[in-house]
């Protein structure tokens, strides 16, 4: 396992991190303990050193497993202090309505309390705003609550999570120590100004929904279907939140069709790696969090880890078929 520095905060994390959306279980499907818990003693004993969560992963179930997984009475952290891993919590998208209004002091206060139970501490290693309504990002009395609960030691250091480009370069104008971001091979404008703000700042970078859903597996075609609990069913469109998370927006046909021009173009049958190691050619990234519903999942994440670099030639493939296929049907929009 490779490891980068994160940002400001000074942690070195593990270049591919784990994502826990679907942890557990396939997304929609019941939520599986003990499957959970191999899932992450998988990661750990890959090397990797951070989790990231939300208090509503998998109907809230998601957090607390972490939880006991690191801190409870026989837990990595407490066994293994010099390989603590590092916990990323966002917090906000239980609000309902999930408007600016809701992003007060009371309720940050409530959803900061609930994670530490939840994760078994004193003090979050880094809590991250939930992709709130934009104005949100612009909202001085919100950052002023978070540098309130640092400094009470509730939390260690605050961030975003982002839809837009536009509200990276909002929140970089408070204390931020974190920006998680859509990035991959179907959503490159991230990179155009946003990247070079972050490393201007010394703001670490997230990586999430690195393979579009899964698109960029190269895996899927015209007749695949998903369960009706997967928001890869219900949300192509935005019906439950932004469609930018759903196959970063793409339509579907169109992402499964220009994924296989990337594999022919790239000559390569292992679109996946691919996709994360061309996430790791750009130096700004700190970490990518693919997710995984088992532990062999796990394992094939972090092999693109240890893929060859791209050459420029291949760099410049992706450029191309993004620029000819993708950008003209997304990269106004986020």
């Amino acid at each position: 396992m490779k490891y980068r520095r994160f940002g400001k905060t000074g942690f070195m994390t593990s270049e591919i991190s784990l994502g826990t959306w679907q942890l557990g279980s396939k997304w929609g499907d019941e939520f599986n303990t003990e499957n959970a818990m191999k899932t992450l003693q998988a990661a750990v004993d890959s090397g990797i050193n951070l989790f990231d969560t939300a208090d509503i992963y998998q109907d809230k179930l998601s957090e607390p497993a972490i939880g006991e997984f690191l801190n409870g009475e026989n837990g990595w952290n407490k066994l293994h202090p010099e390989k603590k891993v590092f916990v990323v919590t966002k917090m906000g998208r239980d609000l309902n309505p999930h408007v600016a209004e809701g992003y007060n002091e009371e309720n940050l206060r409530f959803f900061v309390d609930r994670s530490r139970k939840a994760q078994k501490v004193d003090a979050l290693d880094l809590t991250l705003l939930h992709c709130p309504p934009t104005s949100v990002f612009s909202d001085k009395k919100v950052f002023a609550v978070l540098d309130a609960l640092k400094a009470e030691g509730k939390i260690k250091h605050y961030g975003v999570s982002i839809e837009k480009v536009e509200e990276g370069l909002a929140a970089l104008e408070h204390n931020i120590s974190a920006i998680e971001v859509i990035f991959n091979m179907f959503r490159l404008k991230p990179a155009e100004e946003l990247f070079k703000k972050c490393a201007e700042k010394d703001v670490a970078i997230i990586v999430r929904v690195p393979l579009a859903s899964g698109l960029l597996s190269g895996k899927f075609n015209a007749s695949t279907t998903f369960g009706p609990q997967d928001h890869r069913s219900y949300n192509r469109n935005g019906e439950a939140f932004d469609k930018g998370e759903t196959f970063s927006g793409v339509d579907y046909m169109t992402g499964v069709a220009t994924a296989e021009q990337l594999k022919a173009e790239l000559g390569t049958d292992n679109l996946a790696g691919t996709a994360l190691r061309w996430i790791l050619m750009h130096p700004e990234v700190s970490v990518v969090i693919p997710g995984a519903s088992r532990p062999e999942q796990v394992t094939s994440n972090i092999a693109a880890s240890e893929l060859p670099a791209l050459t420029d030639e291949q760099m410049a493939t992706v450029q191309r078929i993004y620029d000819e296929k993708i950008r003209p049907l997304v990269h106004h929009l986020w």
